[in-house]
């Protein structure tokens, strides 16, 4: 992976950011944030977040935090809200908050009160004492990620340079946990989250976005000395069946459906597509779960399967299939809480037609669209991580407790608009 910083534009950045009576740090943050969103082997569609700590004119201590429903591709000076630094370093030595009063704390620190929601990492990002903070879901970090066993191997490629946080749930939990594992690692330069991502860190924009760079090229060279081949983003080349996709169509405008009043299907057919869908036990990798734990608000936690010449009646059969897959899902996890939940659509968002491509399902344009990236993405990194060893993301309980998070689910509302 090759740095895409260029001093310039960086300049250019600050420049802007002084004209506008903002800090120069926030420039070189929009700048870096921007740089990181346009790769999308680093993050796709609101994936990953990042902060810049300052000091107002006043002397107050502020941090400008990734804002919800903003993708760091096209992030602007709003999409970095500001919130105040002491009241989230406080909650480091406190009582466990709840989501609603982390996020009651959240929005009450914001300088501005009609500004988004800062991300729900946001106490993380306060907690590490670093300037610039930079996290990603990059696709050759989930290769080796969503591997059993891991310690060992992160430590043989980093050494002492990240520490390796075991898979928590993101929000409170997640920033106690990998604050006390960074507190035991002082001297680590970033954050190795199983089944998650990565967390770079420093007091200079440059070096943490270079660091992020140097750690997943790094995973690229791990997967290579296993002659594991991560190929790049790739376009779709494969004709489509349109008679397939007018019966996917019809099938699915059935009553009750989420997409009666209409479907929209993002086909792809890419040469990882194709090698994926191909595979005689590609319905039990799906079953293990999404290669992250937030795709699963986006895509549900696995496809549902049919095959090039799948009939009508092969069709029904197939939703029938997954809802009641979906139901037996929802009714082993939903009691595991005292947290009443109520069960979502029990239709798939993702299905993949054997040997040839996969359709990314949205109630629009847009939300297809974001599925389809996301599935482009996780092919490829399930098909490096079955090569590498075995692609094993979070297990059931945890991915059912992702999808069923009220936090992800309010993302959820903003991304499809």
């Amino acid at each position: 992976m090759k740095s895409r910083w260029n001093d310039e534009t960086a300049a250019r950045y600050v420049e802007a950011a002084l004209a506008a009576g903002q800090s120069e740090a926030l420039g070189l943050r929009i700048y870096t944030s921007r740089i990181i969103g346009g790769d999308p082997d680093l993050v796709l569609h609101g994936g990953g977040n990042t902060s810049v700590k300052v000091t107002s004119d006043g002397g107050e201590a502020l941090m400008h935090i990734k804002g919800s429903g903003w993708d760091l591709d096209t992030i602007e000076a709003p999409g970095l809200p500001a919130v105040r630094l002491v009241p989230l370093l406080e909650t480091r030595d406190g009582p466990r908050l709840s989501d609603p009063d982390m996020v009651w704390l959240l929005r009450a620190s914001l300088i501005d009160a009609d500004a988004p929601n800062p991300s729900v990492e946001a106490l993380l990002h306060a907690f590490l004492p670093f300037a610039f903070v930079d996290h990603t879901h990059a696709t050759a970090i989930l290769a080796l990620a969503d591997q059993p066993d891991m310690r060992e191997t992160v430590r043989r490629i980093y050494g002492d340079r990240l520490a390796y946080v075991t898979y928590v749930m993101p929000g409170f939990d997640l920033s106690i946990v990998a604050d006390r594992i960074y507190r035991e690692h002082p001297g680590c330069e970033g954050l190795w989250l199983e089944n998650h991502g990565l967390f770079t860190f420093a007091d200079d924009a440059r070096a943490s976005y270079e660091l992020m760079i140097e750690f997943v090229t790094m995973a690229e060279d791990e997967l290579a000395r296993a002659n594991v081949a991560l190929t790049g983003p790739q376009q779709s080349d494969g004709e489509e069946d349109p008679a397939l996709r007018a019966r996917l169509e019809k099938a699915l405008a059935r009553e009750g459906s989420p997409f009666a009043k209409g479907v929209f299907l993002d086909y792809r057919s890419t040469p990882a597509i194709r090698e994926h869908t191909a595979k005689e036990n590609v319905e039990a990798i799906g079953l293990r779960g999404t290669v992250t734990p937030d795709h699963v608000i986006r895509i549900k936690p696995w496809p549902m399967i049919v095959a090039p010449d799948a009939s009508a009646e092969a069709i029904g059969t197939a939703l029938d299939a997954y809802a009641e897959r979906y139901r037996a899902y929802f009714a082993r996890n939903a009691t595991r809480t005292s947290e009443r939940k109520h069960m979502l659509d029990v239709y798939p968002r993702v299905v993949l037609v054997r040997g040839k491509g996969m359709y990314a399902l949205g109630a629009n344009a847009r939300a297809a669209k974001i599925g389809g990236d996301l599935c482009e993405q996780a092919t490829r990194a399930i098909n490096a991580a079955e090569v590498y060893g075995r692609f094993t993301p979070i297990d059931e309980a945890d991915l059912f407790e992702m999808e069923y998070w009220s936090l992800e689910q309010a993302k959820l509302k903003v991304v499809v608009q």
